[in-house]
């Protein structure tokens, strides 16, 4: 709410991640307020640290239901105040298409929601709405320090921030279908 403040006119709403019509009612209210959407950008997430076998039912159930069907439910609030065009971002990570030790539940949120999305472009396919997959590397953003269950693995630096944004704002521009690690480069591409 306080970035609200700071963006100057911008309203601030607020919605439960994993309640369907909250969900809805925050995007009409947005849509309402700020006369349409251009873009919608999904950015939330929960991870869950630990061993695949030994995860509690609970945390995977809620790791599912904040990663995946609320992204999901968003997105379709959406998709009516996007019919003159605009762009869908739904950052992932790169753990969607390189699961990582410790983090089976939320690699598979993240491939889940990654497949979603590539089958809601196909799907869209001749509508002016692109769909922008991102899944950088390990970016700082925090949730990891904030997961339900587990220790944080020791990771490497976070990637940078601005990077990602910038490559973001990119793909948006050209309507890209992704942002992704170029793993002989290690840098992101837009493609």
């Amino acid at each position: 709410m306080a970035l609200a403040g700071e963006l100057g006119g911008v309203p601030a709403l607020a919605a439960d991640a994993v309640d369907v019509d909250s969900v809805a009612t925050a995007v009409d209210a947005a849509a309402t307020a700020l006369g349409g959407l251009d873009a919608v950008v999904v950015a939330w997430d929960v991870v869950a640290l630990g061993p695949a076998a030994g995860a509690d039912d609970a945390v995977t159930e809620e790791l599912f239901a904040v990663n995946t069907p609320a992204p999901m439910s968003l997105v379709r609030a959406a998709l009516p105040h996007l019919a003159g065009g605009g762009a869908v971002v739904l950052p992932s990570a790169v753990v969607a298409d390189a699961p990582t030790l410790g983090t089976a539940g939320y690699s598979a949120s993240e491939a889940a929601l990654s497949a979603w999305a590539s089958v809601l472009r196909r799907e869209l396919h001749g509508r002016p709405v692109a769909v922008l997959d991102v899944r950088p590397p390990h970016v700082d953003t925090g949730p990891v320090d904030r997961a339900p269950a587990g220790a944080p693995p020791r990771l490497p630096a976070g990637h940078d921030r601005d990077e990602v944004v910038r490559a973001v704002l990119d793909g948006m521009r050209r309507g890209a279908r992704e942002v992704v690690v170029d793993p002989r480069a290690g840098r992101l591409v837009v493609r």
